[in-house]
């Protein structure tokens, strides 16, 4: 799968990219929610986005809610340093939120595979 990872940090999108290239996926890293939208636009391969909450001018849910208001259907999984559950409440549509933490490899497999599961029967 080409899984877009959206991350101003870069040593933490490289880091998000390796977990998901470990899973034999094919990783895009963009650096913001702007150049994340470019690439969405000059790529038609890919198939999710894996996206930083914290970041300058556009924050990972503002980057979700302006694709959902073009019509993106992509899965979207976002990873947060802080508590998921509120992000959550905050925007019930979002496919997921993680915390970005020692754990991730593990949970995003998991959460992924749920997610995919969920586009699956929609």
């Amino acid at each position: 799968m080409r899984i877009l990872v959206v991350d101003d940090d870069a040593m933490a999108g490289e880091m998000t990219g390796a977990v998901l290239e470990g899973m034999g996926h094919e990783v895009v890293l963009a650096e913001d929610g702007v150049d994340a939208a470019s690439k969405l636009n000059a790529d038609g391969g890919i198939q999710m986005i894996i996206s930083d909450m914290n970041m300058p001018m556009v924050s990972g849910i503002d980057l979700f809610r302006e694709l959902r208001e073009q019509g993106s259907t992509l899965p979207f999984i976002l990873l947060t340093g802080d508590e998921p559950a509120g992000l959550l409440q905050q925007e019930p549509k979002l496919d997921a939120c993680l915390l970005k933490d020692f754990s991730l490899e593990e949970t995003l497999a998991e959460t992924m595979a749920a997610v995919l599961a969920r586009h699956a029967m929609s």
